[in-house]
């Protein structure tokens, strides 16, 4: 069974920090490629970044010079810097495993306040 556990969320001020992590289990998490979603209030939900099981890294351009994305394989552990924190940034943040046998985990909330 996959499971995926988002954890790190929380209430922050505009300008501020957080670092979600999210710990994997059921598959091989050293061999695949990972991501973070979010999802807004009324919106889709979203790409905000991946990792490939390299390390190479994409963001979305919200994000970009902002978040980190980042993986610990010897501790099947997904990682999301989040600094410099907008408003905008406010939603549910999950992670993913890439491909065909990807599944969403129960998420994190996060919350900007201006």
């Amino acid at each position: 069974q996959v499971q995926l556990v988002e954890s790190g969320g929380g209430l922050v001020q505009a300008g501020g920090s957080l670092r979600l992590s999210c710990a994997a289990s059921g598959f091989i998490f050293s061999i695949n490629a990972m991501a973070w979603y979010r999802q807004a209030p009324g919106k889709q939900r979203e790409l905000v970044a991946s990792i490939a099981s390299g390390g190479a890294t994409n963001y979305a351009d919200s994000v970009k010079g902002r978040f980190t994305i980042s993986r610990d394989n010897a501790k099947n552990t997904m990682y999301l810097q989040m600094n410099s924190l907008k408003p905008e940034d406010t939603a549910v943040y999950y992670c993913r495993r890439a491909g065909p046998y990807g599944s969403w985990g129960q998420g994190t909330q996060v919350t900007v306040s201006a």
